[in-house]
C-alpha cells in the first residue's frame, strides 16, 4: 500500500516485484517520475475514491481479498497501523498488534517507561492548558512533538513558560497543513490533536566519534521475524537543522565495536518491549556524554529516505525483498550480527536540501532548485558519486522553499545520493555540498518567488 513518506516508490516496488507479483493500492498519487515503471511493475494499481476510503483496514482487507494476497505491506509512516491491523484481519504476517506503539509517541514511551528504558522525560498533552501545566512540572528546554507526526514536523522547542501558547498554536497550524499535503497518520480519527512533551536531552558527539562532523544521534536498522529482532547496521547522522530536522543520513556510522554493542542492545531492548511481529524497524538514538543515551523512537518499518538503498548499496542487502520473502512464508537469511563498518562495501548517505547554511542560517537570496548546477559547478572527492531522487525532489527550476523550521522536511528541495570510498568522505563531501549549495544554484526569479 503506497502512501507518502519512506523509502522511494520506485526502490521498494522493483524489489518487491522481482520477489512477487505486486497489486498497488495507491493512497497518495504516485510520484511523475515513478508512474509510468510502477504500471509496468504492478499486475495491478488501484486509487479508491475518497468515499471508499473513511475505513482503511476494510478497504485494505477487501482489496486483498479480491486479488487472493499472500501478504500485504506498506513502507510508510502513515499507513502502519492500518496495514497491520489489516493482516491481523486477514491472517497474514505483519507488524502485529501492538503496532500503534511503535507510532503514537504518548504510547511507545509510556511502554518503555514500564520497561525502565532510558529516554528523556515526557507528559502526553492535548490541550494548551497540559502543555502549561507539562511546562510548570519538566525541566527545560522542553520539544513539543505531534504523536503521530514524522520527518521532525510540529516539532517546537520552548525554552520558558511565555512561549508555551505560540508553540501549541504553530504546532497544531503545521498538522493541519501537512494533513492537506497528505503527511498525515491515514487511519487513527483525530490523531493531529495528540501531542507530547519532553525534556530535551544534551547530546555529545564527540564522545562516541574519533573526528568531528557527526550529529549526536544514530540509527539502528533491522527487522522483526516471527517476533525476534534482527539488527542489521547503524547509519550516523550530520547535526540536525533547529530545531530537530534531519539533513543527512550516512551508511555506515563509523562507532567502535563496543560502542555499536552498546547501541545495538538499547535497541534491541526498545524493540521487544514494543512487543511487534513481522516488520522492518529503525530505532533512533540520542547519544551523550560518558557513553549515556537515550532512545528518541522506534518506527516499525524500514527508515525512510534513502536508508534502505544505502544499506544495499553499502551491504549488499536488499532488505526489502528479504521481507517480502519473509511475509511470504520462505526462510530468509538475516544477519547473525549487526553488520560493522569493517563489513561495508564503501559509503552512501542522502543529503536532504534546505535552504540553510551549515551553520543552521537561512539563505540570504531566494534560490531555485537545479541538480545540473549542484553536479557541474561543485568538486567532490575523487571517486565519489552523486544524483538526485528525482521522486523525492522538485523539478529543476523550482523555487527553493524558506526553511520552516516548525515544518521540518516539507520544506526540502531535494533529495540527493552520494556514493563514496567511506563514510568519512560522505561526511566531508555533504559538507562541501551544504557550503556550495547557495552560491552555485540560480536566483530565483521574482515572478517566480510571488508565485
Amino acid at each position: 500500500m503506497h502512501a507518502k513518506g519512506g523509502p522511494p516508490l520506485g526502490h521498494v516496488l522493483s524489489r518487491t516485484a522481482a520477489r512477487a507479483e505486486v497489486h498497488l493500492l495507491a493512497l497518495s498519487a504516485l510520484p511523475p517520475a515513478v508512474a509510468g515503471s510502477a504500471r509496468r511493475l504492478c499486475a495491478s494499481v488501484v486509487t479508491p475514491a475518497g468515499a471508499h476510503r473513511s475505513d482503511l483496514v476494510s478497504l485494505i482487507v477487501a482489496r486483498a481479498e479480491a486479488v487472493g494476497a499472500d501478504a500485504v505491506l506498506t513502507f510508510s509512516e502513515y499507513a502502519v497501523v492500518a496495514v497491520a491491523e489489516a493482516c491481523e484481519a486477514l491472517s497474514l504476517a505483519g507488524a502485529g498488534g501492538a503496532s500503534a506503539l511503535a507510532r503514537d509517541k504518548r504510547l511507545m514511551r509510556r511502554t518503555w517507561q514500564r520497561h525502565g528504558l532510558p529516554q528523556p522525560e515526557f507528559r502526553p498533552v492535548g490541550t494548551e492548558a497540559d502543555l502549561h501545566a507539562a511546562a510548570r512540572s519538566l525541566p527545560g528546554p522542553l520539544l513539543l512533538k505531534a504523536a503521530w507526526s514524522a520527518g521532525s514536523t510540529a516539532h517546537q522547542i520552548i525554552r520558558s513558560p511565555h512561549e508555551v501558547s505560540a508553540a501549541w498554536a504553530r504546532s497544531c497550524d503545521v498538522m493541519a497543513e501537512s494533513a492537506r499535503l497528505g503527511y498525515a497518520e491515514l487511519h487513527v480519527a483525530e490523531a493531529d490533536a495528540d501531542y507530547v512533551v519532553e525534556q530535551i536531552v544534551t547530546g555529545t558527539a564527540s564522545d562516541w566519534f574519533d573526528e568531528p562532523g557527526w550529529g549526536d544521534y544514530v540509527s539502528v536498522e533491522g527487522v522483526v521475524a516471527n517476533g525476534t529482532f534482527h539488527p542489521v547496521c547503524l547509519s550516523g547522522r550530520m547535526p540536525t537543522v533547529e530545531p530537530f530536522t534531519e539533513r543527512a543520513s550516512i551508511t555506515p556510522a563509523l562507532l567502535a565495536r563496543d560502542a555499536q554493542d552498546r547501541i545495538v542492545d538499547l535497541a534491541r531492548r526498545a524493540v521487544d518491549a514494543l512487543g511487534l511481529r513481522d516488520c522492518g524497524t529503525h530505532t533512533e538514538i540520542k547519544l551523550g556524554a560518558d557513553g549515556s543515551m537515550w532512545l528518541i523512537e522506534t518506527a516499525a518499518r524500514f527508515g525512510g529516505a534513502m536508508t534502505v538503498p544505502q544499506i544495499e548499496e553499502v551491504f549488499g542487502l536488499d532488505l526489502v525483498g528479504m521481507l517480502v520473502d519473509h511475509l511470504l512464508g520462505h526462510r530468509v537469511a538475516w544477519p547473525e550480527q549487526v553488520l560493522t563498518p569493517a563489513q561495508a562495501h564503501g559509503a552512501a548517505g542522502s543529503l536532504v536540501v534546505l535552504a540553510v547554511d551549515g551553520r543552521g542560517r537561512a539563505w540570504p537570496v531566494r534560490k531555485a532548485w537545479d541538480f545540473r548546477a549542484v553536479s557541474a559547478d561543485i568538486t567532490l572527492s575523487r571517486g565519489s558519486r552523486l544524483s538526485v531522487v528525482e521522486e523525492s525532489s522538485l523539478a529543476d527550476g523550482s523555487v527553493v522553499p524558506v526553511y520552516d523550521p516548525a515544518a521540518g522536511a516539507n520544506t526540502m528541495a531535494a533529495l540527493c545520493l552520494l556514493s563514496a570510498a567511506d563514510a568519512r568522505t560522505v561526511l566531508r563531501d555533504f559538507e562541501t555540498l551544504v557550503d556550495a549549495l547557495p552560491r552555485v544554484l540560480p536566483a530565483a526569479q521574482p515572478e517566480e518567488v510571488s508565485v
